[in-house]
């Protein structure tokens, strides 16, 4: 099993940044990548940033390519997403994701494990 907590959310003016982290226990033989997703009130679960743990090639959602950068630390047990030129439609509760993915990163239905969320807020 994985658990996953995240941590670093907040409230935050539109133009500044944000960094959020996403710390791992528990067993690294159930995962190969982490991944952030996002979601706002009444809409869709949208995958954000993913990364292999064997590769530091990342990827990213269309709405924060340019913006948004994940990494991950030498032991993979933690990932951050640094938020930059944040805007109000970023605001969201935004999640972390672990499971051993072989298809898509940026689907949520990849991941068995999640973190509890944190809020992100973004004012104009």
């Amino acid at each position: 099993q994985v658990r996953l907590v995240e941590s670093g959310g907040g409230s935050v003016q539109a133009g500044g940044s944000m960094r959020l982290s996403c710390a791992a226990s528990g067993s690294t033989y159930s995962r190969n990548a982490m991944a952030w997703f996002r979601q706002a009130p009444g809409k869709e679960r949208e995958g954000v940033a993913a990364i292999y743990h064997d590769s530091d090639s990342p990827f990213y959602g269309d709405s924060v390519k340019g913006r948004f950068t994940i990494s991950q630390d030498s032991a993979r047990n933690t990932v951050y997403l640094q938020m930059n030129r944040l805007k109000p439609e970023d605001t969201a509760i935004y999640y972390c994701a672990a499971g051993m993915v072989a298809g898509s990163l940026m689907s949520a239905g990849n991941y068995p494990y999640w973190g509890q969320g944190t809020q992100v807020t973004v004012s104009s």
